[in-house]
C-alpha cells in the first residue's frame, strides 16, 4: 500500500542531523521529515540546504498534480505568536518583530504556508503559498499552543515552551480534514504529538467518496471490502521489492553484505560459466592429478640437516622423559642455561587467588573496618633477628644457604643476645589499653564515618521544599559548580518569581551551604 518515492536530498544532508521519508499512496503523498536545528552559526548553510531542497520537493510533487501531506519537527517557530515570551526575547536579542519574522528558516517556511507572514516581495519561484498550517486553521487564535519545551529547566509544567512540530496539507484538499490539534497531556518526550483527522467521506473531484476507496486501488467500493491485500498491490519501488530493506535486518549486514548482482550482470555471468564449464572440468580434473609428496618421498621437501646434540644441553619439556623428577634432589643453581618459560595465565590467575583469599581472611565486609582488632596474646614472643646489611661490612659478602633455616625463639630463651648490636631484647609485657595514649574508639569511628557517608541536608527554598541539586555548565569562572535551587518548575514569564506557585528565587552555592541553617 506503500511506496518509497525517489528523494532528492543527497546523502549529505539524510544524515543524523536531518530526515526525511517520502512514503507514496494513492490518495495522497506522506512527507515525514526531522529538520536540522538552529545551534550556532556554522550551521545555517546546512540547513538551509535542507530547507530549499525540502521546498522545492513539495512544490513539485504539488506541480505534478499530487496531494501532499507533510509532518514532523520543523524545528522553526512560525512567528512570535508560536513562543513564550516573545517580547521580552526580542529585546534581549535586540531585534524588531519584522527582523525575527525575516530569518532565512521563517521565511521559507512563511513562503510555503498560506497566510504566512511575509515582508516585501517573495522570492522568485516561491511566489504562491501552497500548503496549509492545519493545526493553526483549526485554532487560529489559540495562544500557548506549543509543542516543545526544555527538560533541562522543567519548563513544561509552566507551559514555557514553542511550537516547532506542524502538520501540513496542500492546498486543494485541505476539506478532507475535520480536526487537528496537539496532544500536550502525553508525556514521555520534550515534544508533545500534533494530529490530524480524516474525513469518512470526502469530495473528490466534485464526487463525494469514501475515503477507503481513495486510500486503496480496487480493494474497497463504498467503504466495503472488496478482495485482501497482496504482493502484487505493491508498489515499483516499495520498499518491500528492495533485498536490502525486505523483512528484518541487522544494520551490520547492510553495510557489510555485498549487494545483489544486477539482472544482465548475472545472466552474462551465467553464459560464461555455460560456455566454460567443460573447460573449467577438465582444468579441475588436471590439477587434482597433481603427485603430492608422501610419507615416504622426500623429494621436493628439501635437505634435513642433522647436528649433535650435546649431554649437557638442557632439553625442553616436551621432549624430556615422562618420569617425574625426583623432589628431593636439590636445584642445581650453577647452571647457566636458560629456565623454561612459563605462562603467564597461571601465575597471574595464582596470585590473583592468592590475594583474593588474604583479603577475604582479614576483612571480609565493609562492617569489619568497624570492629576493634582484638588484642595478640604477649605470653609468646616470636622475635626475628635482624636481617645482616651485606654493604655495612667492609666490602665483604656473606654467602648464606638457601635452605639453612633461621634460628627461632622459644618461651624457654627469655633474652636474646646479639654480639653485632651487643644489646639484649626481652619480651614485652602484656598489652594494655591504659598504656597506649592514641587508642581509637570503633564506636566513634562509627559515628563519624556516619556523618561522611550519610546524606546531607540541602537547604530549602521559600516555599519551605528541599532544593535540587545542579550543576553549572555555561563556559566560565564558576563551570563545574554545583548549587541548589527550587525545585518547582519554571512559570509562562520563564523568569524566577517571589509568592507565586512556579519557581522561586532561591539560589544557594554547595560549597556555601554548611548544613546549620535553612
Amino acid at each position: 500500500m506503500s511506496q518509497l518515492s525517489d528523494c532528492p536530498l543527497d546523502a549529505a544532508t539524510l544524515d543524523s542531523e536531518g530526515r526525511c521519508v517520502i512514503l507514496e499512496f494513492p490518495a495522497f503523498v506522506l512527507i515525514g521529515v526531522y529538520c536540522p536545528a538552529n545551534r550556532d552559526d556554522t550551521r545555517d548553510e546546512f540547513r538551509l540546504g535542507f530547507l530549499n531542497a525540502l521546498d522545492s520537493r513539495v512544490r513539485n510533487l504539488i506541480a505534478s498534480g499530487k496531494r501532499v501531506f507533510l509532518a514532523g519537527d520543523l524545528n522553526i517557530i512560525r512567528e512570535e505568536f508560536d513562543t513564550a515570551n516573545a517580547e521580552e526575547q526580542l529585546k534581549k536579542q535586540g531585534i524588531t518583530g519584522e527582523q525575527y519574522v525575516s530569518t532565512p528558516a521563517r521565511r521559507i517556511l512563511n513562503q510555503l504556508l498560506v497566510g504566512g507572514k511575509i515582508f516585501g516581495s517573495a522570492d522568485e519561484g516561491r511566489e504562491k503559498q501552497v500548503m496549509w498550517d492545519l493545526c493553526r486553521s483549526f485554532h487560529p487564535m489559540r495562544r500557548g499552543m506549543f509543542t516543545c519545551w526544555q527538560q533541562k529547566i522543567n519548563a513544561r509544567p509552566g507551559n514555557f515552551g514553542s511550537r516547532i512540530d506542524y502538520v501540513l496539507c496542500s492546498d486543494g484538499w485541505k476539506n478532507w480534514f475535520c480536526d487537528s490539534n496537539i496532544q500536550e497531556g502525553l508525556m514521555g518526550s520534550d515534544h508533545c504529538p500534533v494530529y490530524a483527522v480524516l474525513r469518512s467521506r470526502v469530495d473528490n473531484h466534485g464526487n463525494e467518496m469514501d475515503i477507503r476507496d481513495i486510500m486503496s486501488s480496487d480493494m474497497f467500493k463504498d467503504g466495503v471490502r472488496q478482495r485482501e491485500w497482496s504482493t502484487k498491490d505493491l508498489l515499483p519501488m516499495s520498499a518491500k521489492l528492495i533485498p536490502e530493506f525486505d523483512r528484518r535486518r541487522s544494520i551490520r549486514d547492510m553495510f557489510t553484505k555485498k549487494p545483489s548482482l544486477p539482472m544482465e550482470e548475472s545472466s552474462l555471468i551465467s553464459e560464461n560459466v555455460t560456455e566454460n564449464s567443460k573447460e573449467d572440468a577438465l582444468e579441475i580434473a588436471s590439477s587434482s592429478k597433481t603427485e603430492m609428496p608422501s610419507p615416504t618421498n622426500f623429494e621436493g621437501l628439501g635437505t634435513v640437516q642433522i647436528t649433535e646434540v650435546p649431554l649437557d644441553t638442557p632439553v625442553l619439556s616436551s621432549m624430556a622423559s615422562p618420569a617425574k623428577p625426583d623432589s628431593k634432589r636439590p636445584k642445581d643453581t650453577s647452571s647457566t642455561s636458560r629456565p623454561t618459560k612459563r605462562s603467564k595465565t597461571g601465575s597471574n590467575a595464582k596470585s590473583a587467588s592468592m590475594a583474593r583469599g588474604q583479603y577475604l581472611k582479614g576483612q571480609s565486609s565493609l562492617k569489619g573496618f568497624f570492629k576493634p582488632k582484638t588484642p595478640q596474646n604477649s605470653d609468646r614472643t616470636n622475635i626475628q633477628p635482624p636481617k645482616h646489611d651485606a654493604e655495612s661490612d667492609s666490602g665483604s659478602t656473606i654467602a648464606t644457604e638457601p635452605h639453612t633455616p633461621a634460628p627461632s625463639i622459644t618461651e624457654s630463651e627469655p633474652t636474646i643476645s646479639f654480639s653485632d648490636l651487643g644489646e639484649k631484647i626481652t619480651p614485652t609485657k602484656k598489652f594494655s589499653p591504659a598504656d597506649q595514649k592514641n587508642v581509637v574508639d570503633p564506636i566513634v569511628a562509627k559515628e563519624s564515618w556516619s556523618k561522611l557517608l550519610g546524606k546531607r541536608v540541602v537547604p530549602r527554598c521559600e516555599h519551605n521544599e528541599p532544593c535540587i541539586s545542579m550543576v553549572t555548565k555555561k563556559a566560565g569562572v564558576n563551570c563545574g559548580r554545583s548549587f541548589y535551587m527550587c525545585p518547582r518548575p519554571l512559570g509562562p514569564s520563564g523568569q524566577k518569581e517571589k509568592n507565586t506557585q512556579w519557581r522561586c528565587g532561591t539560589f544557594v552555592w554547595s560549597s556555601d551551604w554548611t548544613g546549620d541553617s535553612t
